[in-house]
């Protein structure tokens, strides 16, 4: 929005602000600008409007307003819309906030019909219901791109289903794995915070117009009309609790900062996998920059930035938390500060998923560098001791002849399958030929063939179920 800011409150437009009938004195310069939060409060202003046009409908379907009164407001609203669309709205601190802007706008608009808009409704209930409206609308906006990334991790997945990667614990060579499988490990991680999100989304849909200040009105409203105006699932039940509640803002940074923590995970891993001592991945250059110093660099600032961006969402739940802990009820002026972490969350959140949704379908696989990876770190070792259990070893002397043999290998400098079968028979004389079966890394891959294993078959079948999974 490229609304214009204004500072040109005087002393003498504080004094006759919407809400100032009791005071004598005007409020001090210092201190309107201290309270203001037009600076920010200011992106509410299509979903404020959207209220007041509904608000101003269901008073005149109740006989507060008569239809011409409600058509006067509304197409004025309509207009100043059109108005801050385009640019043109000049906004006052001295007005202090979005609500106050709109309001003040529209009886200089069409006179004195302007200031009946407000009958029946506080700024308490106006702006819990403006937040409510627009969280709502961006939360459908952060899953519409939340599923693009899901499409793109599951393509990547599927075309790279017989890709060998080394599995990490202790980020140690330890299995082998389709890279498939690992981006669909991904991929569950984000669709629980897709399902979360739409959770949250059930509990910001309730409608909070209506409660007044605190105590609701005594004018005949209709607020089931105002909900089905707005589109709102139910009503906020109880009117102290309808403008004091901040818990939806909270729950949703809480969404976000888990969201973030799994970005971050995922931005470690191409982090470390981009760097040449990994090598298993390429960034593209478009997701990269370089060094002014050092000519061969090229350095993964997509990842890194959103590893980084993950303290600040997580800062800005812990800052909703402290916020809210203390107040009594109703509203306190507090809950003003309410919307810069929300907004950034928010802000933050459609930043990285658009920089992981445009960066995952370009990855570069090095698929034989994963490979030669995944011989060097002793992989199969589980595999050649599940071997020895199916020839009757038991397991702990099993995990025994296998370490036995890991160090042999160490010693030779080669991989398991390059000792002979007579220094394998040396540590169990059980064991036959058919060993190196079990020590080669695509049938120790293809063998965990299981719901949720790692065979690039069931890799492929839980693309399509996934595929499923994100529509259902």
């Amino acid at each position: 929005m490229s609304a214009r800011n204004s500072n040109h409150g005087t002393a003498d437009q504080s004094a006759e602000k919407l809400w100032g009938g009791r005071f004598e004195a005007p409020t001090n310069k210092f201190v309107e600008e201290f309270t203001a939060s037009v600076q920010f409060d200011q992106r509410l202003y299509a979903h404020d409007i959207q209220g007041s046009i509904a608000h101003a409908t269901m008073l005149e379907g109740a006989g507060v307003l008569t239809t011409a009164e409600r058509d006067l407001i509304v197409d004025g609203l309509t207009a100043i819309r059109a108005e801050i669309n385009a640019g043109q709205f000049e906004w006052s601190i001295a007005l202090e906030d979005v609500h106050m802007n709109v309001e003040s706008a529209l009886t200089a608009r069409i006179g004195d019909v302007g200031k009946k808009l407000h009958t029946a409704r506080s700024r308490n209930d106006q702006v819990a219901t403006d937040i409510r409206l627009w969280l709502r609308d961006e939360i459908d906006r952060l899953t519409r791109s939340l599923d693009h990334l899901l499409k793109g991790l599951i393509d990547l997945a599927e075309r790279e289903a017989d890709t060998v990667l080394p599995g990490f614990t202790h980020l140690q060579a330890a299995q082998p794995i389709s890279f498939g499988h690992h981006l669909l490990a991904w991929f569950e991680m984000l669709l629980r915070d897709r399902e979360r999100l739409q959770d949250c989304r059930k509990r910001v849909d309730a409608l909070p117009l209506g409660a007044g200040a605190l105590a609701g009105t005594t004018f005949p409203i209709n607020r089931d009309h105002t909900a089905e105006l707005l589109g709102f699932a139910r009503i906020c039940e109880n009117s102290l609790d309808a403008v004091a509640d901040r818990d939806f803002a909270i729950e949703f940074c809480s969404v976000g900062a888990l969201m973030m923590v799994h970005f971050s995970r995922m931005a470690e891993e191409m982090v470390l996998w981009s760097s040449q001592q990994f090598g298993f991945i390429e960034l593209d250059d478009a997701f990269c920059t370089g060094s002014s110093m050092m000519p061969q660099k090229k350095n993964p600032d997509v990842p890194e930035l959103v590893r980084g961006k993950s303290g600040r969402v997580v800062g800005h739940l812990i800052a909703l938390i402290t916020l809210m802990k203390s107040q009594p009820l109703a509203y306190n002026k507090d809950n003003q500060e309410d919307k810069e972490p929300l907004f950034d969350t928010v802000d933050t959140l459609a930043g990285c998923l658009r920089a992981f949704g445009d960066l995952v379908p370009t990855i570069t696989v090095k698929r034989e560098r994963m490979r030669e990876a995944t011989r060097a770190g002793f992989t199969t070792a589980t595999d050649f001791a599940d071997y020895l259990v199916r020839i009757g070893v038991p397991f702990r002397d099993a995990h025994a002849v296998v370490g036995a043999a890991v160090r042999r290998a160490i010693a030779l400098g080669c991989e398991l399958k390059d000792l002979s079968l007579a220094e394998l028979q040396q540590l169990e004389s059980r064991i036959g030929p058919e060993v190196y079966g079990a020590l080669d890394i695509d049938a120790a891959l293809a063998a965990r063939d299981h719901r949720g294993g790692t065979a690039p078959a069931r890799v492929r079948a839980a693309c399509l179920a996934a595929r499923q999974r994100i529509t259902a």
